[in-house]
């Protein structure tokens, strides 16, 4: 059996899948930890991981999956990694980690990022970098630079968390250039690692990683880490990529104008130009895709909400901790559209790119304490979120980007159909799910990278529709009622 190792290291978990080449279907699937991740903030707006930890999920998830499967290590022909974004891992000359990761949604170093805007200026980072510098992983290590200097003076390399994992597997500190282009690394215009940029951060040049193609062999698993692991020594890594790229590669989105969406701890709607067009004032942001070449670009444009799947969780805690998911989707559906005046603002992960990395918090208005019950906070938190989306799909529209078709797993808050009905009639969009995650993506581009499969259009033959959801046109006026109310609110917050 010709099987692929799909890793999704993300912030509340590490999910491995295990695909076989010839069907295309998972065999094996697992998770760890059980319970959410933990996510250490020692101050307001940080958030830091233990990288050490993302590596023990890793080997429990992994065995287990094995196990179920019946998969042998032999079977396994390459291996594939997606990661949360934006993170910034430091190690020594001997790949010790050298402090925890700052992961994405820490806001630490937005002010390093916003400096650095204005100082290199706006039409440099915009047309070089694509984006300001904003929080990203080099401002992040620039606030290392100056915070902690015990620390920077003994980094060897920085790199990004699925580099770390990588690292760990082959004993190799390398990276691509996706990668470095959402670290804020890579420059678009000269088409090489921005030295302006990690100049002006006083970052070495020495200690970006050297740089491997997203697809193709990256390195191969060392004796040492293949017997932690339970897979076998030489097998290549041959596909890495963030999780925001490989989610719309896991939807087969790689050609100009089609769209991605996902909904998780945070929530994304990921769009492909081969044209720069930019927001000038940076509120989204723009990357390599997988498939980018300097002769044929291929840019991810990307709004991101933070607070999103992780707004709906803490909510379903606070109002019916009792429920499961699919029982908290019922009971939003209780309350009607526009949540009978209650409106929620999901900015309370972090600082926001769409509100130009402010982080003005998560806030409830309209409660009245007679009328309003558990299921009208349920669905304002939903139909809160699905807002914050179009809110962002508006500012991908002036860029050029058509959001009228959008691809989506069939997960997370998409299960929801008060969320992904909401977010199709006040954003105009048809929103089709597909039968996919991250994991099962990240395979894919396993078995692609090293060969098994000679195209995308044979890697993806097995990507099946499953759902179609359109606009509810017999409320049309009632959703952009309520998100007209939601945005009035957003600007008085902004405003305030």
């Amino acid at each position: 059996m010709d099987c692929f190792l799909g890793i999704d290291l993300g912030s509340s978990s590490v999910k491995v899948s295990v695909m076989d080449g010839m069907s295309g279907q998972v065999v094996a699937k697992s998770f760890a930890p059980e319970s959410e991740a933990p996510i250490l903030s020692v101050r307001n707006g940080w958030a830091e991981q233990n990288p050490d930890d993302w590596w023990t999920y890793l080997k429990t998830a992994l065995w287990q999956a094995m196990a179920s499967g019946n998969v042998k290590a032999e079977d396994v022909k390459a291996v594939g990694i997606t990661y949360q974004m934006h993170g910034l891992v430091l190690v020594d000359r001997d790949l010790r980690m050298l402090r925890p990761s700052i992961i994405w949604c820490d806001s630490r170093a937005v002010p390093y990022g916003e400096k650095a805007f204005e100082e290199l200026g706006h039409d440099y980072c915009l047309t070089h970098l694509l984006n300001s510098p904003g929080n990203f992983t080099a401002a992040k290590l620039a606030w290392v630079r100056e915070n902690e200097p015990e620390v920077f003076d003994t980094i060897y390399k920085y790199m990004l968390p699925g580099d770390y994992l990588a690292m760990r597997m082959t004993g190799e500190v390398r990276t691509t250039v996706p990668g470095l282009s959402e670290g804020m690394s890579w420059d678009f215009a000269d088409n090489k690692v921005s030295d302006k940029l990690l100049y002006f951060f006083g970052i070495p040049r020495e200690m970006v990683a050297e740089t491997v193609p997203t697809f193709g062999e990256q390195g191969r698993i060392s004796a040492s880490a293949a017997a932690e692991l339970g897979l076998s020594a030489g097998t290549p890594i041959c596909y890495r990529s963030g999780d925001q790229p490989n989610n719309a590669f896991s939807l087969n989105v790689l050609n100009p104008g089609e769209i991605a969406a996902t909904a998780g701890t945070s929530g994304v709607v990921y769009g492909i130009s081969d044209r720069v067009s930019t927001d000038p004032r940076s509120r989204i942001n723009m990357f390599a895709h997988v498939n980018h070449s300097a002769s044929e670009p291929r840019i991810g444009v990307m709004h991101c909400t933070n607070g999103v799947g992780i707004l709906n969780a803490w909510m379903k805690r606070m109002v019916a901790p009792q429920l499961s998911y699919s029982q908290f989707n019922d009971l939003a559906a209780q309350s009607p559209i526009g949540s009978e005046g209650v409106t929620i603002l999901p900015f309370g992960n972090g600082a926001e790119r769409i509100l130009e990395n402010r982080q003005i918090g998560s806030t409830i208005h309209g409660i009245n304490f007679n009328n309003h019950s558990a299921s009208t906070l349920a669905r304002a938190a939903q139909e809160g979120v699905a807002f914050s989306f179009k809110y962002g799909m508006d500012i991908m529209q002036a860029t050029g980007m058509d959001t009228k078709v959008i691809r989506a797993g069939h997960a997370n808050m998409f299960l929801s159909p008060i969320f992904r009905t909401t977010l199709a009639s006040v954003a105009d969009a048809v929103i089709e799910l597909y039968e996919t995650d991250g994991s099962v993506g990240v395979a894919t581009g396993a078995a692609l990278g090293c060969g098994y499969y000679t195209s995308p259009e044979e890697a993806f033959r097995p990507l099946r529709k499953i759902e179609v959801v359109t606009p509810d046109r017999s409320h049309h006026e009632e959703y952009l009622e309520a998100y007209a109310r939601w945005e009035d609110v957003l600007q008085r917050e902004l405003n305030a």
